[in-house]
């Protein structure tokens, strides 16, 4: 029976040992200097030495020439604890995996007490010594705490943090590693060499990436196909089809379709490798390998000569090729597309749509790294954006319709209310917002101005057939006159969302303060915002968010800003008296002056004079002449009318459904505010 290679090329000594030079040479310093410990803890991944190097530990503590770093070979010690050697009486090897138990433990502790027999030491090697229980353990823990000078203890493990904490404290401990494949490759092309066994070169990175840097695993992988060569040795298509990896050019070909961007060549690879009976599982795996070999090489261009990636030299420059053709952030994203794809093959019923479906992400549009995609990316992107963001209020409202009625021949004023049941008033009046500038429709003279609760309204001019100039325009009362530069309360607005994004570079916060906020005025170098809720409006107007915004304003619009910030219901900045409007813009204001002016001559006329039906909405100016003016007191002579009150709110209401609410912009014409001056001598009612 032919001896397996790793049994057959295990190492006698420590200079034998490949790839753990790290804790051969300090423990032949320490066996040199004769700085012997009662216990050692060798853990590390499996088949990378640890057993081997507590046999070759033991055999060179017991050597004849002993303590020594490289033991004879000749004595009957050395030859008794070589790799095929017998065996030595002092020299105990258990296995805690069977015999890890407390009764265990107690027959390896009352054997421990008898002085060795013919060695030097007694040499108890404890393997895979994180089964042992925590029984176990402290049956053990007194004797490896204070040992007898004869006894060493070797513990040898996988998982060294399942080691009892007390006895790996008590330890010297040393942490083997797995073997890197350059020192593995020497190791196997040694062994072949040996053997006399011709290998393809393309053979020796698919038995180390089967080995996974285990050198135990790695030489039983190689036996393998030394047993099953032929004549002409180990081919790499044998070593293909026995090992089960995927060929080479099939990466290739799937690497080359997707930087083609060629979905038929990608899916007809996926369908070529499950012809050959190749596992999706290990397809994705393999070609996750290439993605970071290529990875590595668009980083580093020598990556082959310096042992980073492992491949032939005509495979190599067929990779070189692949990498100038794919991108690296295209490489990086198929990689990860790959990993993901990985985890959900895990128990897959169907690995093979898993891999069609990561294949058709890889193919995406959009994943070219080129400067025209991310240009057109981010072209629609931004497009996007613009569509999800809120329109500016740059669209003017709606004009207001002229509305006028024929004059009743006596009318009463409406009944002041209590001043707490006026809630559509007060919602209007909360959020204060500049009122648009109304073109004239009527070319109507205005008339006198009037001061709210002061005096009572004027009354109507009678409209000229052809007046000389159109009157004036009213100048705009909330919109203070515009900063240098031409930047009044429109242009704010229409920059808000350009001044949000400018705020969020400064402080995401106080973009999150600024949502329910909204421009009042600009006055010179000063804006004005309102908000909806006064904490808010408080922490806006602290210096670090009222900069943060003034340079956001700097940045969009240019110029030095200051910005404050007042509540929503607090008073609206000192304006001027707006001058009167003409006939056929106060449709209101107009009827109420026309009722109280005429009730005022009809009382003179007759005690209880009888009214008509008044007209709604007529679009006709009355050609009655003005009556006399009112008396400046109506609460006192004026009684009640609750039908032509009736008529005048559902009038008001027409009005006010005009514009909509809520809209900070919509103020060209504003009947809610002309009915609160209206009725502020008299009370205001609730509108129902």
């Amino acid at each position: 029976m032919a001896l397996a290679l790793y049994r057959k090329y295990r190492p006698a000594s420590f200079s034998e040992v490949v790839g753990q030079e790290h804790v051969t040479d300090p423990l032949r310093m320490a066996l040199q200097a004769g700085r012997i410990n009662h216990a050692y803890l060798f853990s590390g991944p499996r088949g990378c030495g640890k057993t081997s190097s507590a046999r070759i530990l033991a055999r060179s503590l017991n050597c004849a020439q002993g303590p020594t770093p490289d033991p004879c070979g000749e004595c009957s010690s050395c030859v008794a604890l070589a790799p095929e050697g017998s065996g030595n009486v002092d020299v105990v090897e258990l296995d805690a995996a069977s015999h890890g138990g407390v009764d265990d433990t107690r027959e390896l502790r009352d054997r421990a007490f008898y002085a060795p027999a013919e060695s030097r030491y007694r040499v108890f090697i404890i393997d895979e010594a994180h089964m042992v229980t925590t029984q176990g353990f402290n049956a053990l823990l007194k004797i490896v705490e204070e040992p007898p000078d004869h006894l060493i203890f070797i513990f040898a493990t996988t998982e060294p943090e399942k080691v009892l904490g007390t006895i790996r404290s008590r330890t010297h401990h040393y942490p083997f590693r797995l073997m890197p494949p350059g020192v593995m490759r020497e190791l196997v092309e040694r062994i072949c060499a040996d053997e006399g066994v011709q290998v393809e070169p393309a053979v020796f990175p698919l038995v180390i990436r089967a080995g996974g840097g285990s050198a135990r695993d790695t030489l039983s992988v190689m036996d393998q196909l030394l047993a099953g060569a032929g004549p002409e040795g180990v081919t790499y298509a044998r070593a293909v089809s026995l090992l089960g990896v995927t060929d080479v050019a099939l990466i290739d070909e799937m690497v080359d379709a997707l930087g083609d961007q060629d979905g038929a060549g990608v899916f007809g690879t996926v369908n070529r490798l499950v012809e050959a009976g190749h596992d999706p599982r290990r397809f994705a795996t393999d070609l996750l390998d290439r993605l970071r070999d290529l990875v590595l090489l668009h980083a580093v261009r020598d990556a082959g000569e310096r042992g980073l990636v492992d491949a032939p030299a005509e495979q190599l420059t067929k990779m070189l090729g692949q990498v100038e053709k794919i991108g690296p952030g295209t490489l990086t994203r198929y990689a990860e597309i790959v990993h993901t794809g990985l985890i959900d093959m895990r128990g897959a019923t169907a690995p093979r749509l898993v891999l069609e479906l990561l294949c058709s992400r890889m193919l995406l549009p959009g994943a070219s790294d080129t400067e025209s995609a991310l240009l057109d990316r981010m072209d629609r992107l931004e497009r996007r954006a613009a569509v999800a963001a809120p329109a500016a209020p740059t669209a003017p409202a709606a004009p207001a319709a002229p509305v006028a009625s024929a004059v009743a021949p006596a009318a009463t004023p409406v009944a002041a209310p209590p001043a707490g049941d006026r809630p559509v008033f007060q919602r209007r009046s909360q959020a204060p917002a500049p009122v648009a500038e109304p073109q004239p429709e009527a070319p109507t003279p205005p008339p006198p101005a009037t001061q709210p609760r002061q005096a009572a309204p004027a009354p109507v001019a009678e409209p000229t057939p052809a007046p000389a100039a159109p009157p004036a325009p009213e100048p705009e009362p909330a919109a203070a006159p515009a900063a240098s530069g031409g930047v009044d309360v429109a242009a704010v607005r229409q920059s808000w969302p350009a001044l949000l994004a400018a705020v969020r570079t400064q402080s995401r916060s106080t973009e999150a303060m600024l949502t329910n906020a909204t421009v009042l005025s600009v006055e010179g170098n000063t804006i004005t915002l309102t908000h909806t809720a006064e904490p808010l409006a408080k922490r806006l107007s602290d210096p670090r968010n009222s900069d943060a915004i003034a340079a956001a304003v700097e940045s969009v619009l240019g110029g030095k800003w200051q910005v404050r910030c007042v509540h929503g219901s607090a008073p609206a900045p000192a304006r001027p008296a707006p001058a009167a409007k003409p006939a056929a813009e106060r449709p209101v204001v107009q009827r109420r002056s026309q009722q109280q002016q005429q009730q005022s001559s009809a009382d003179s006329a007759a005690p209880a004079p009888s009214r008509p039906e008044p007209v709604r909405r007529s679009t006709q100016v009355s050609e009655e002449p003005p009556p006399p003016e009112p008396p400046a007191d109506l609460d006192e002579q004026l009684p009640p009318d609750p039908a032509s009150e009736r008529e005048d709110e559902e009038a008001m209401l027409d009005e006010v459904a005009a514009a909509p609410m809520g809209s900070p912009d919509v103020k060209q014409h504003d009947p809610d505010e002309e009915i609160i001056k209206l009725f502020s001598p008299l009370g205001a009612r609730r509108i129902d």
